[in-house]
């Protein structure tokens, strides 16, 4: 009996310590990883699950040192929470909850790298029964913008090992950041001899890193328009991002291949006194190369562009733009033609002046040689008279004469002109130009100016007098246009006449001026009258001398013949009022009769009829 129950006490322990266990049993959840941005505020959480259920728990928050070993900054149970002192987070740590909704989070405010430990939450029940989780901190800092410096010096394609490009750089960056170098888009990757890609990193005394990559490389003249950047990337929290610098470009030195030159002013045909701009290209870039331009005279200038003032026919030819590598001394060139177009003066024949007889004929020329096709055009004294190299004058007048200008250009070119002139003169007697007046009215003691228009060649003599052949001074000759003026001032005293008389070696012509004297109105003479315009002297034209003496006997015959008519009318008796014959009078009866007188054929009685046949005294 004593045997049965010590049996049954024993297995009673053994369930009981059974029981115990699982009561004692905690489950404690936590992330792997909380990743925040330096300077803010990190957050982590601690799951868990006891069987003492709420508020028979002791919860502690500890951090593991890069040694290794456990520093704790915090305890809690169901009647205290105690910050431990003396560590990097007793200022700086919180803890949220009180574990009994299975939840606690801590909190560490303005995290610093130094921060980036494991934070471990060790959760014991009162049974004994202990968990713990553990979460990293990680700490992240975007760094600055990346930057790029491209090398300053040109690149030669006869590097014999690989020539530096650029340097690319990032700073304050934490974790460190990552360069990658790009050609047109494309990763570049190092190749031994080919491409170097050397990295270099720097640790600040805040802990952040700053990267630097330079890359070097072998160039090829393919490589002068090529773009070179580099790409940063880094962490975030959360993930990676990533940022890209600005392209540069390098300038390589190669030789050239080809070489060309054109003229680049002026655009289109080239004509005497023009300036030329010649420019020359070539497809090289080399830094020690020779470049010129030359011409078939052995002119050459050591320039890509060459100005020419003033350009003449002389100028015209082959010009060559050579590139010489003075590494090899090779040689490449390019040439073009350069043709100057010319318009030599114009040449009129005859050169000489011509005087022609009138009713001659002339046919004058006008060439210029030109380099291409030209126009003529034939001005006389200023106006367009006929078009063509050839000026034909027939048959010769007065009106002939003249200054005759021929004007060559070329219409395929502006600004192409020249000219020349030929003077025409034609031999005749002098012909006076009529006036409109000569007969002309004047005042006593007034000037009188009279002028005479002579045309002629050999110039005419012109001589002024009057009637009672005073001889008078000329005033002024002038010669315009093939006519002679002459002009004089006669003072009038009384009627008189004045003759301009014409001569040369082919003839004479004379032409009258009548002046008639008139009386003059004076003016009166007061201030605050007035002086009437000056009214120019009334002229008559003049009518023909043989005119006024053929109407005046004219009107004499008709006079002559009226007189007869009349005597014979008076002798027939034709006529009322005869003398020795009986005068007719009229007596008026009344308002309406008529008066007429009867004649017998045999007696000289007159007997007056009334209206009505009545006979009146």
């Amino acid at each position: 009996m004593a045997a049965r129950d010590t049996s049954f006490l024993l297995i009673g322990l053994l369930v009981l310590f059974h029981t115990w266990g699982a009561w004692a049993n905690v489950e404690v959840n936590m992330e792997d990883r909380v990743e925040v941005y330096r300077g803010e505020m990190a957050q982590i959480a601690c799951l868990f699950t006891s069987s003492d259920g709420v508020g028979g728990n002791v919860i502690q928050w500890f951090y593991e040192k890069r040694t290794g070993e456990r520093q704790k900054i915090y305890y809690q149970d169901s009647t205290m929470k105690v910050v431990n002192k003396g560590t990097p987070f007793t200022d700086r740590i919180s803890v949220n909850g009180t574990g009994a909704d299975g939840q606690i989070v801590l909190k560490v405010s303005d995290v610093q790298l130094d921060d980036e430990l494991e934070f471990i939450c060790v959760i014991t029940a009162l049974t004994d029964g202990t968990g713990e989780g553990r979460t990293k901190l990680k700490v992240f800092e975007t760094p600055d913008s990346p930057t790029i410096e491209g090398v300053q010096t040109g690149i030669s394609v006869h590097e014999e090992n690989p020539s530096k490009i650029g340097t690319c750089e990032v700073k304050h960056g934490y974790p460190k950041p990552n360069i990658t170098w790009y050609r047109n888009k494309t990763p570049i990757r190092a190749a031994q001899d080919v491409v170097y890609v050397v990295p270099s990193i720097t640790t600040e005394s805040s802990g952040l890193f700053s990267v630097r990559s330079e890359l070097s490389m072998m160039v090829m003249k393919e490589d002068k328009d090529d773009l070179f950047y580099c790409e940063v990337t880094y962490f975030v929290p959360g993930g990676l991002r990533m940022t890209e610098t600005i392209p540069i470009n390098i300038t390589v030195y190669y030789p050239s291949t080809t070489a060309s030159v054109w003229v680049e002013s002026p655009k289109g045909e080239i004509k005497e006194g023009d300036s030329i701009e010649l420019h020359c290209h070539v497809d090289g870039n080399k830094l020690f190369s020779i470049i010129s331009i030359s011409n078939e005279d052995g002119v050459s200038w050591d320039n890509k562009t060459v100005v020419l003032e003033n350009v003449s026919r002389k100028n015209s030819g082959v010009y060559t733009c050579t590139s010489t590598d003075t590494d090899t001394w090779g040689e490449v060139s390019g040439n073009t033609t350069v043709f100057v177009n010319y318009l030599d003066p114009a040449v009129v024949m005859p050169q000489d002046d011509v005087e022609l007889s009138q009713g001659e004929e002339l046919t004058a020329t006008c060439n210029a040689l030109s380099s291409l096709q030209t126009h003529t055009v034939w001005f006389k004294d200023g106006e367009k008279f006929s078009m063509g190299h050839s000026l034909n004058l027939k048959p010769a007048t007065f009106d002939t004469a003249g200054t005759y200008k021929c004007v060559v250009t070329v219409p395929e070119l502006e600004g192409m002109e020249t000219s020349d002139t030929i003077h025409v003169k034609v031999n005749g007697p002098p012909d006076i130009i009529e006036p409109e007046f000569t007969d002309i009215e004047k005042n006593f003691e007034d000037m009188v100016e009279l002028s005479c228009d002579v045309r002629g060649y050999p110039p005419p003599t012109v001589m002024w007098s009057t009637s009672d052949r005073e001889i008078l001074d000329a005033k002024s000759k002038t010669d315009t246009g093939g006519v002679l003026r002459s002009v004089v001032s006669i003072k009038v005293t009384s009627d008189f006449t004045a003759l301009c008389s014409a001569s040369n070696t082919f003839g004479t012509d004379t032409m009258s001026f009548n002046i008639t004297a008139t009386k003059h109105t004076p003016t009166p003479n007061t201030a605050t009258v007035k002086p009437e315009p000056a009214i120019p002297p009334k002229r008559i034209k003049k009518e023909g001398s043989g005119v006024i003496i053929a109407v005046i006997i004219i009107c004499i015959l008709l006079l002559a013949i009226l007189g007869s008519v009349l005597y014979f009318l008076y002798k027939k008796g034709k006529l009322c009022g005869r003398s020795g014959k009986q005068d007719l009078t009229k007596e008026v009866s009344s308002k309406d009769n008529i008066v007429v007188e009867m004649k017998s054929e045999n007696t000289e009685e007159a007997v007056l009829l009334g209206v009505n046949g009545e006979k009146q005294p």
